[in-house]
């Protein structure tokens, strides 16, 4: 089914992985997962980045581990991880082995990271925009080539997602190495006209690097005050829609999320 048809649209949920406890984030993710949610994210990142700096916080890929094996239904995926934090090799080793854990359930979130706080938190180095976007596109070639070589390798398809709406650099390498791409829903006045336009954009890079568009899934990330904006964003091209959800994990808005989903699908 077409990327851009509205009647294929699928919704996820991400699970915001600070200012909460271990418990209630288990019992979220199980409970997204019984209501029928398409898709099940967190985040990769070691300390809060709103709120508290000083608060609760857990890191991406443990969470993910145990989210493989606790639901049964949805895809599950980093949105996203950032490339800079692991050697991307490893990454790619990790990735598998939660594929696997999973049954082939996971979508490998990839991003060029933005949060320097972090970074020098855990001494990793935080460059320039222009290095920062060199060593991403190396890193996720890296890990492709990774991927291709493990044995046993992915028990799925394990598509690659790219996070970011870089007119240039980043939608370009979306077309060149990416499966999904997804896109922050938050980020301007109208948000569905922008992503219309960068969904275009994209398409444009396709054409120059002789990619059929349709081959990359595109994706969008709201929150609870995108839920009206659904039939919109699907209208518009997205595939698949993740609300963000941050602790504690109000089940409401998720009943909201899949209540529009089927409706549109009817």
């Amino acid at each position: 089914m077409p990327a851009t048809h509205p009647s294929g649209l699928r919704v996820g949920v991400q699970l915001h992985p600070q200012h909460t406890d271990i418990g209630p984030l288990r019992a979220a993710w199980r409970a997204a997962d019984a209501l029928g949610v398409d898709s099940l994210w967190t985040w990769d990142h070691f300390l809060p980045h709103h709120g508290d700096p000083a608060g609760r916080h857990f890191e991406c890929w443990s969470l993910l581990s145990a989210m493989a094996v606790e639901t049964e239904h949805a895809l599950i995926g980093p949105l996203v991880c950032c490339t800079a934090f692991r050697n991307p090799s490893v990454l790619a080793d990790m990735a598998r082995t939660v594929d696997q854990l999973s049954g082939g359930r996971l979508v490998l979130g990839l991003g060029a990271g933005w949060f320097e706080e972090e970074h020098r938190a855990y001494g990793l180095p935080f460059p320039g925009p222009k290095e920062r976007m060199d060593n991403f596109a190396v890193a996720v070639r890296t890990v492709k080539e990774r991927l291709s070589t493990l044995n046993p390798g992915p028990a799925g398809e394990l598509p690659v997602l790219i996070g970011g709406g870089g007119r240039r650099r980043t939608l370009e390498l979306v077309a060149r190495e990416a499966d999904w791409w997804n896109w922050y829903g938050w980020a301007s006045a109208d948000p569905v006209a922008e992503f219309r336009e960068l969904n275009g954009v994209l398409d444009d890079w396709c054409a120059r690097v002789g990619r059929d568009p349709g081959e990359v899934t595109r994706t969008v990330m709201i929150d609870v005050a995108g839920l009206p904006l659904l039939a919109e964003y699907a209208a518009a091209g997205a595939a698949h829609v993740v609300l963000s959800l941050p602790a504690p994990y109000d089940m409401a808005p998720v009943e909201e999320l899949i209540e529009r989903r089927d409706a549109i699908r009817a």
